[in-house]
């Protein structure tokens, strides 16, 4: 028997899908923002010279790169209900995301700031700069804009693994997509849709991301528009093919 596809008894579900996206978006944000700025603190800490400080943001970095995101949501969510906290499954899934992306946003940080060239760290204390200020227009911010792009993909990355939440029951796009068809009979579909739209997600995070970078690294669209302007000086003051043969005719 040939299936096909019927996508009309998924129409009255689509402020539900509509709500899941809202909530998978919304607990990616809270993530991304909080994560990376624990991570940023945690990168710095790892460099640091107090040997418990470094070895013990170190083993924090491995611990949680090296177990699957899904046994972090348990740990968080079953494992504290253990020891009689409970948590809202919201509460629990974005604090296990906040966990993961700075761990992740740590390391990528801190190979930014292993890039920075000792010479103008060495240049600015020479200056009399203070610590912050050196750690924050000398070292975080080049850094930054060279890990921007692996950061912005950890974050799509992240975005994605929030359907784990969904074993918690949270109720994120993937928690609805269960639900979705589980009463309508109609997985293929169901899914189909799931899948369009964590792609518009997606799209969408890279378009705001792009955006943010932008404006957070004028320098580099400063020195983009350079280049550009200088190509096409080059190629206006460049002597066309015709006047370069009469030229050569000239100089024979």
């Amino acid at each position: 028997m040939k299936y096909h596809l019927d996508f009309s008894p998924l129409v009255p579900y689509w402020p539900v899908f509509l709500n899941g996206a809202w909530l998978t978006l919304k607990m990616t944000a809270v993530a991304v923002v909080v994560g990376v700025a624990v991570g940023t603190l945690v990168a710095f800490a790892k460099r640091s010279r107090i040997t418990p400080i470094s070895q013990i943001c170190s083993a924090y970095i491995e611990v949680v790169r090296n177990t699957p995101f899904l046994v972090q949501i348990f740990l968080l969510y079953f494992g504290l209900a253990s020891f009689g906290v409970r948590m809202p499954t919201f509460a629990a899934a974005v604090l296990a995301m906040i966990i993961n992306i700075a761990a992740y946003a740590a390391e990528i940080i801190r190979a930014g700031l292993e890039s920075v060239p000792r010479g103008q760290i060495e240049a600015a204390e020479c200056l009399g700069l203070s610590k912050w200020r050196i750690g924050w227009h000398v070292m975080l911010q080049p850094s930054i804009e060279k890990v921007y792009p692996a950061l912005t993909s950890q974050f799509l990355l992240m975005m994605q693994a929030s359907a784990m939440a969904s074993q918690i029951s949270a109720e994120e796009l993937t928690a609805i997509a269960n639900t979705v068809q589980s009463d309508t009979f109609r997985s293929l579909e169901t899914y189909i849709v799931v899948a369009a739209l964590y792609l518009v997600l997606s799209l969408a995070i890279k378009l705001l991301t792009s955006l943010l970078g932008e404006y957070l690294f004028r320098r580099r669209r400063v020195v983009r528009q350079a280049a550009a302007l200088n190509a096409r000086n080059g190629r206006a003051t460049a002597l066309p093919p015709t006047a370069a043969v009469a030229s050569r005719g000239g100089a024979a």
